[in-house]
């Protein structure tokens, strides 16, 4: 440890995820001791382990730690303080002060008393509140930050109720993240004037928005997840580049985004979806059970290459009817790589097995197909077989087929599924693996 230069010794300490790991060097080793003040970056994470121990004895409470870690430190750059996954199971019925604000880390009296110290310097903020202790208790802390924080470039915010009173133009920042939170802007105007320049924008689970509009011009990423409110939706981003948006039912979705490149698109009712054709986009995956329409009412462009589709859930037979192979490849011509979810494999060969493969376009450009394979029967099974046959014999294009086999099928299902697929169809290199209901995929490559 004496032998190493001291540049060297301080970026192994920057890169300790929990400062209280920190510590623990500095009570080992006294040149660590000497050289922490160096350290750019503070961590302090709350676990579940050490919120137990507060109950029940003396312990040093976690926010005298933390501001004692922010006191004793010079030069930091990046703050982290957090309330452990763990402890969100934690009730009200568990807590012994039902106003106690120990692990309250929005409060703005408790974020006034470390902040001005660190404010310099800072680039990157995250907190990440205990849900039970702020959930009732509306934070300006928002208003603090951008009063403070000039510098800061990256912010993240999770688990708080959040006022905009007072929030002030941060044009340095570049990346914001608000997950599980409360937040007093119904339509998110405050948040477009006051952070004009943000280049990555994640809103997970952002409740208390009635008719939210995102509207920036420097914008190239964005996690946008919508609560179960039926909302009206809008996005207006020039220069976006990749899009995440998840909403359940809602009134209307307006993108104008004609830069997207990469969309990942779940929503439960397509007939409010209003897509300006995206002449850029060449990664599509959507997520519905309202596939049918989504695909038929949306111009999604004819560039995109890559398609993965996902239709959720089983549906009653007539709908279940209308989605065919063709109707993908008639959508989206020029894909070369497919990939089907085990509801989405099922309907389309339920649609196969009544109405066979219709509307073949675009059969030239696909090259790959990647499916999970419901559980086939041993009556099944031939059927299933004549399905692949029939996809080879009419996408002479596709040379890779990547199937998974789900593992609650019979052994011997398994094995004549695999045997008759290469057996017939040699020009194609197969492979094979097996996929469970919230396991991993296990893969292995069979034939050449």
């Amino acid at each position: 440890m004496d032998e190493l230069p001291p540049e060297l010794l301080v970026k192994i300490l920057n890169r300790l995820n929990d400062s209280e790991d920190l510590a623990r060097c500095r009570v080992a080793s006294k040149r660590l001791n000497s050289l922490w003040r160096e350290v750019r970056a503070v961590s302090l994470i709350c676990t579940l382990s050490r919120y137990s121990k507060s109950r029940s004895i003396a312990v040093t409470p976690f926010k005298t730690v933390f501001k004692s870690l922010i006191e004793d430190s010079r030069n930091i750059s990046s703050v982290s303080v957090a309330v452990d996954k763990a402890l969100s199971g934690i009730t009200f019925d568990d807590l012994i002060e039902e106003d106690s604000d120990e692990l309250y880390l929005t409060d703005v009296e408790f974020v006034r008393e470390w902040l001005p110290r660190v404010r310099d310097n800072l680039e990157i903020l995250s907190i990440s509140d205990f849900w039970i202790q702020s959930c009732w208790r509306k934070s300006d802390v928002l208003a603090l930050i951008s009063l403070n924080c000039s510098k800061l470039v990256k912010l993240e915010v999770k688990n708080a109720w959040l006022s905009v009173v007072g929030l002030t133009l941060m044009p340095n920042l570049r990346h914001l993240t608000l997950e599980f939170i409360r937040l007093d802007d119904e339509n998110l105007d405050k948040v477009n004037d006051c952070f004009p320049f943000l280049k990555v924008l994640n809103l997970i689970g952002v409740g208390g928005l009635k008719e939210p509009r995102i509207r920036f011009l420097h914008l190239k990423s964005c996690h946008w997840t919508v609560s179960n409110a039926p909302l009206s939706l809008a996005i207006v981003a020039p220069n976006l580049l990749e899009l995440k948006l998840k909403c359940n039912k809602p009134k209307s979705i307006l993108l104008e985004t004609p830069k997207l490149v990469k969309l990942h698109l779940s929503v439960e009712d397509a007939e409010g979806v209003s897509i300006a054709e995206l002449q850029d986009l060449n990664t599509l995956e959507v997520i519905s059970p309202d596939m049918y329409r989504l695909i038929r009412n949306t111009r999604f462009g004819n560039k995109i290459i890559r398609l993965a589709v996902d239709s959720v859930r089983s549906i009653e037979q007539s709908e279940r009817l209308k989605l065919g192979l063709g109707t993908l490849l008639e959508a989206f011509p020029g894909i070369i790589s497919l990939n089907l979810s085990p509801v989405t494999w099922s309907n389309i060969e339920t649609h196969f097995q009544s109405e066979g493969l219709v509307h073949m376009k675009g059969t030239d450009s696909l090259k790959q197909i990647t499916a999970r394979v419901q559980t086939p029967s041993h009556a099944d099974v031939h059927q299933t077989v004549s399905f692949i046959r029939s996809i080879l014999d009419n996408c002479r294009g596709v040379t890779d087929m990547r199937l998974m086999i789900h593992q609650d099928t019979d052994f011997r299902v398994r094995t004549y599924l695999i045997s008759a697929c290469t057996m017939s169809n040699p020009r194609v290199r197969w492979k094979w693996g097996v996929w469970a209901e919230g396991g991993e995929d296990m893969w292995a490559s069979i034939g050449a």
